[in-house]
């Protein structure tokens, strides 16, 4: 009996050894992931990494992880123009069957789900920033983004009538989609400005834009988008996503 209880108290020791090693080497990975990934995609600030599953060491010894958490901040995703960026904010994604290479120079995920926001504010920065003719003595102008419920997204225009402006704005509710990854915004009716009646494809030079989001972490695209209370809420998947190399 003294000899059983001996092995079992060894066993326990070496059991909590070996979880104490597991987590300190799974730290150790985290911190150096992060690290990488901040310099693979020339980020600002130290992205959160989250090698989930246990035991760890055993799932190295194996050369692919189960389960990897990404969390960016703020991330600046580019919009197609030269120069120009559109910041995406609380990206998470969620990896599945991250590979790596034997020096871990290298790592690329099966499949990668994720969520972000696009901020009202930024994303009004694709809107037309000038008044725009939309009728003979009429201008319009997009000035703010916010909540419409229900998924969709409320339009405030500016318009201005033989150089009176409205007092008010005039809001429009619009649907939100993506397609090709470009977030699209299209106002789902058009009232008329100031009494006047205004031809629908003027008036959408204001109310409809859309703005491309590319060049995502690992390559991972766009999905869907909703319209929620700070923004607009998106999804995104991709296969064969790159975490580094």
């Amino acid at each position: 009996m003294r000899a059983l209880r001996i092995v079992l108290i060894l066993v326990v020791i070496l059991g909590g050894l070996f979880v104490i090693a597991d987590r300190v080497a799974v730290h150790f990975a985290e911190s150096e992931a992060a690290d990488k990934l901040k310099a693979t995609e020339n980020l600002a600030s130290t992205p959160d990494v989250n090698i989930k599953g246990f035991p760890f060491l055993t799932q190295v010894a194996g050369g692919s992880l189960d389960d990897v958490e990404v969390g960016i901040k703020d991330y600046q995703a580019a919009t197609g123009t030269a120069g120009q960026t559109i910041r995406v904010d609380d990206l998470k994604a969620d990896m599945k069957g991250v590979d790596f290479s034997g020096d871990y120079s290298s790592a690329t995920a099966a499949t990668a789900t994720g969520t972000a926001t696009i901020a009202y504010d930024e994303l009004l920065k694709t809107a037309k920033a000038e008044p725009t003719q939309v009728a003979p003595g009429i201008t319009a102008q997009v000035v703010g983004l916010s909540d419409g419920g229900n998924g969709k997204i409320k339009v405030a225009v500016d318009a201005t009538v033989l150089g009176t402006k409205l007092p008010n704005p005039v809001y429009v509710l619009s649907t939100v989609t993506v397609e090709n990854n470009r977030v699209k915004v299209h106002a789902d009716s058009l009232p008329a400005l100031g009494g006047a009646a205004v031809a629908e494809n003027r008036i959408r030079q204001i109310t409809d834009f859309q703005q491309a989001v590319d060049r995502l972490p690992g390559g991972i695209k766009l999905d869907k988008v909703q319209a929620a209370e700070n923004g607009v809420e998106i999804s995104v998947k991709g296969s064969d996503v790159k975490l580094a190399g």
